[in-house]
């Protein structure tokens, strides 16, 4: 049987099978190095194995999470800068998994685009297994859609999802929280991937665009500045919990700020006092509230303003619990204390953020 002359074809139609086969081979190497034991980390099959036995575990409960990146995205499209965005979407998951002291042990990432580019899709591929490689999970499978129509040539979004496990008994938070134990908050290394809905009317209020110096950091254009990635924390909290048992919960600051975030993890009978002029706040985040006129209990609930990780911890451990995390690399800083909750707010803020340009 002849095809017809003038038949319509997947590609006419605006799909390519042959980039979808390049962008296969350009990653693969990129996926075997997030090998770890457990997992081999190839790609081409119909799904992912992962072997908990040969990664260790004995009695685990597997603990899942899943994220995308959100507006973001639309910075890295619109500037070209692709690479961080594989980073923030692995760190988006991990992060979720290490609170509840699971150890990340797998990944799998969705791409969908209105017209597949091989090579900038591959640089995101790449930031993906350079997230993956530094929690120490393996990149084990994922999905690329190319749907013209749905996306404009150009656009594009991801989701990611990871699995991890903890021994039974390990998972946090501990059900011991009480009045007095210490808050400890590691450092962020800027915006994250929360927020940047309100991030981008700052910046068409500021009149600049995405090519210029960043005013709170000159040396980098304004794009670049705030696609700083995600930091990951997988591997400095669990050395904590492993190395001082004294981790008693940890809350990852996203959307909602330290306000909603950090009542997640306390029982419901339970608050936290936190002193705002001991959080470090970045100069990007300065700039957001001068330029935008944001309130600073509305930058609390939208931004992480300085703090993306918060550890809480037994009150006669602070300074080896933050010893631990300087030793892994964190920024720790001493932020308050558990206390009784109130009628109405589980988060008391005492001060104020210190927002001087």
């Amino acid at each position: 049987m002849t095809d017809k002359p003038s038949g319509l074809t997947y590609s006419s139609s605006g799909v390519d099978i042959d980039a979808g086969n390049r962008l296969v081979d350009l990653i693969k190497p990129m996926v075997r190095a997030t090998a770890r034991a457990g997992a081999d980390a190839e790609i081409g099959g119909f799904g992912g194995l992962f072997d908990l036995k040969a990664a260790g575990f004995k009695d685990p409960v597997l603990v899942a999470a899943t994220d995308g990146v959100g507006t973001k995205v639309k910075i890295a499209i619109e500037t070209g800068m692709h690479g961080g965005i594989g980073i923030d979407l692995v760190a988006m998951s991990v992060n979720d998994l290490v609170v509840q002291g699971a150890e990340p042990l797998f990944f799998l990432d969705y791409f969908a685009c209105g017209k597949l580019d091989p090579e900038a899709t591959a640089a995101i591929v790449a930031g993906v297994a350079e997230g993956c490689r530094e929690s120490g999970c393996a990149l084990i499978g994922g999905e690329t859609a190319e749907m013209p129509g749905l996306y404009k040539d150009g656009d594009y979004d991801l989701a990611g999802f990871a699995v991890g496990a903890a021994e039974r008994g390990a998972l946090l938070p501990h059900k011991d929280i009480t009045e007095g134990d210490a808050v400890i908050g590691l450092a962020s290394s800027g915006v994250h991937s929360n927020g940047f809905s309100l991030v981008r009317k700052v910046v068409d209020k500021s009149g600049l665009a995405f090519g210029d110096s960043a005013p709170f950091s000159p040396v980098m254009t304004l794009g670049g500045a705030l696609l700083a990635p995600t930091r990951l924390y997988v591997k400095s909290c669990l050395r904590a919990i492993r190395d001082t048992g004294a981790v008693k919960g940890l809350a990852h600051i996203t959307g909602g700020g330290f306000t909603d975030n950090i009542p997640r993890v306390l029982p419901k009978h339970l608050g936290v006092r936190i002193a705002l002029s001991e959080v470090p706040v970045l100069p990007v985040f300065k700039w957001l509230a001068n330029v935008g006129g944001i309130a600073e209990l509305e930058m609390l609930r939208t931004f992480n303003c300085g703090i993306g990780m918060i550890a809480i911890v037994r009150r006669d451990a602070v300074i080896e619990v933050m010893d631990v995390f300087t030793q892994a690399g964190e920024q720790a800083v001493h932020l308050g204390e558990v206390i009784a909750a109130g009628d109405e707010h589980r988060v008391v803020y005492d001060g104020h953020l210190d927002m001087a340009m």
